[in-house]
């Protein structure tokens, strides 16, 4: 499909810098397609759901995977940026360098410090590769936990470039941009559907027997790439590590068995749904790696709906939610939202889909 299919225009001020306060009292927008929309708030989300539903969240944790360091060359030397985005080892991680010219395989950065004398707290690695779109294979000296707790003396919380372009990182994001049931460490972006819930929430869930299960897919950075190609068949999607234990496979085979639907909050929770489930849509234990690219066209097998944020123009979650409720039915979505001031983005307000028939 043509890229330019999924473009639309966004005003400045529709993108949220912060959350709102508190999480559950962000906008929800729900999207029956065929019958239009309903504007609503996120607390008001059991009543869209029946006893017998079940939630599935995506418990990854975003760890601060957003370094700077010094690349040297004899007297030469160059500071580097670098964002982890897929751990492939236990001492290394695919990660984003930037500027990439400036490294070469074979290079040694040292993160943590300026460069100019103290080396308290430094962290090294070598450039093992050098891929395209400055992509690279960085080996660090350290490995595991111990390159773990470095990782968190040294490194930021990888904001989001549309927030990051226009305000620095603060105390208060180490909290905004985690959700409450953050458990699995190992992402490098925040599962943003999954802020909006807060304890309350949760109460009021199981107050309806609304099931509550988790799955984990630790996010990449490759999720706040654009899609650069003009036509959706030559865009390649970065791969990211999931997890479906067994015990939630069963789980949500038996809520499915007896006709309960399987809500995926967030695109991540779906992605690895889709990826784990069988033909047809039995679950068992998975765990892999993941680069599934979902566009209208595809037959979902497992999740009957979707809580989402609001998704970038030409952005491949876009793509997915135009998949999953049709393509008209989210430009005439979007469109409504845009007018009506919902906030988009990463701390943005929320959406719950339903799914178009097959």
């Amino acid at each position: 499909m043509r890229v330019d299919l999924f473009d639309f225009e966004l005003p400045e001020g529709n993108i949220a810098l912060r959350p709102t306060e508190p999480r559950d009292s962000a906008r929800l927008l729900v999207v029956r397609p065929g019958e239009g929309v309903e504007d609503a708030i996120v607390r008001d989300l059991p009543a869209f759901l029946r006893p017998g539903d079940a939630l599935v969240f995506n418990d990854t944790r975003v760890i601060p995977a957003q370094l700077s360091g010094t690349r040297r060359r004899g007297e030469a030397v160059a500071h580097v940026d670098a964002t982890l985005h897929m751990r492939v080892g236990a001492d290394r991680w695919k990660a984003f360098l930037r500027p990439a010219k400036r490294v070469a395989a074979g290079d040694r950065i040292v993160f943590g410090h300026d460069g100019n004398a103290c080396m308290l707290g430094a962290l090294e690695a070598t450039v093992a590769e050098k891929g395209e779109a400055g992509e690279a294979l960085l080996v660090f000296d350290l490995a595991g936990p111990l390159l773990d707790e470095a990782l968190h003396a040294v490194g930021h919380m990888p904001l989001p470039p549309y927030i990051a372009s226009k305000r620095a990182q603060d105390a208060r994001d180490l909290v905004d941009y985690q959700t409450i049931y953050a458990r699995e460490e190992g992402a490098v972006a925040a599962p943003t559907a999954g802020l909006h819930f807060t304890p309350d929430l949760f109460a009021k869930l199981d107050a309806m027997g609304i099931e509550r299960h988790f799955v984990t897919l630790h996010v990449g950075a490759g999720t706040f790439l654009p899609v650069k190609a003009d036509d959706t068949a030559d865009h390649r999607m970065h791969a990211e590590i999931g997890h479906v234990n067994q015990a939630t496979a069963d789980a949500l085979n038996a809520v499915r068995a007896r006709g309960g639907r399987v809500v995926a909050v967030g695109t991540t929770s779906l992605r690895l749904l889709e990826s784990a489930a069988a033909a047809d849509g039995t679950l068992t234990a998975w765990s892999d790696a993941t680069s599934i690219f979902i566009t209208p066209g595809y037959r979902f097998r497992t999740v009957d709906a979707l809580m989402t944020n609001f998704h970038l123009p030409r952005s491949t979650l876009y793509m997915l939610v135009s998949a999953f409720s049709g393509l008209e039915t989210m430009r005439a979505s979007y469109a409504h939202a845009i007018a009506s001031g919902y906030r988009f983005y990463s701390y943005g307000d929320a959406s719950l889909l339903l799914r178009a028939d097959d």
